[in-house]
């Protein structure tokens, strides 16, 4: 770690408790990174996060933080930017934790597009609990409650938050360091509701599971299936199939919420 990083974290409650190989220690790092870079205000920045493997993130992290109950990250972050506008409010949430129980808080904070940036750490697993299928586990694949294999189709995520009204929605990976840094940094700097899903990857439960070899091989696998954004616009249906768009999908200037509610402040209070 760099020095000038150190700052960013509760360094006495390291080393963590991921898995070896596990790629949460990366997107944390990242998040930390493009904090950084932009030169935020560490005492003006709250992260928010849920319950699950994830959520175990900013409790490494020194800033604001929050550690919630499972799947209302996004609820509890929503009152925080409600009371507190001038806050940096960042959500870093599991792929069961968002798009399960906290699906449908996904889906009204991107409607309302409220600002608050959303990490998703989409292992395609619920790591924590032993390893059961979310709604992130490809079709086929196998989880300690898929022993047969999955037969669920898989959000995506990115179709969903933009769906949904999401402002700024993007999708990096783990392997795709220097790309998933700027991604972030894109997120935290839009006014308004900011979504990057983050393929992750999990060696314990997912990777044994599906016999994909060691965490190098997982990142491996990732690097082999990731296309952008442009190289996908000339391929087929068949040829996307299994493959992993990476880049920035959607990004508008929108009303944002808070601001919207502090002109019906205003108006209740008679000064416009």
């Amino acid at each position: 770690m760099r020095k000038e990083l150190e700052k960013y974290f509760r360094t006495d409650k390291l080393p963590h408790i991921w898995c070896p190989g596990c790629g949460h220690g990366i997107i944390t790092g990242a998040v930390i990174r493009a904090i950084d870079n932009l030169k935020l205000d560490q005492d003006k920045i709250c992260i928010v996060s849920g319950i699950g493997c994830s959520s175990r993130a900013p409790g490494y992290m020194n800033f604001y933080t929050l550690h919630t109950t499972h799947g209302r990250a996004l609820a509890f972050a929503t009152g925080i930017k409600m009371a507190k506008p001038e806050l940096k409010v960042i959500v870093l949430t599991g792929d069961g934790d968002c798009s399960a129980i906290g699906g449908n808080h996904l889906i009204h904070a991107a409607r309302r597009n409220i600002d608050i940036t959303t990490i998703v750490f989409n292992n395609s697993i619920y790591g924590m609990t032993s390893g059961q299928y979310s709604p992130m586990t490809p079709k086929g694949a196998f989880a300690t409650t898929a022993p047969y294999g999955n037969i669920d189709r898989d959000f995506d995520l990115c179709k969903l938050a933009q769906s949904s009204g999401a402002t700024y929605v993007a999708r990096g990976t783990v392997y795709h360091l220097p790309q998933l840094i700027k991604l972030i940094e894109k997120a935290l700097k839009h006014n308004g509701f900011s979504f990057v899903d983050v393929v992750d990857i999990c060696p314990t439960y997912f990777g044994r599971r599906n016999k994909m070899g060691t965490a190098v091989a997982m990142m491996e696998t990732i690097r082999e299936k990731s296309v952008t954004i442009r190289t996908a616009s000339k391929m087929s249906a068949e040829e996307l199939s299994g493959k992993i768009v990476i880049g920035e999908f959607y990004e508008e200037n929108a009303p944002e919420y808070t601001e919207e509610y502090a002109k019906i402040i205003e108006k209740a209070q008679g000064r416009i």
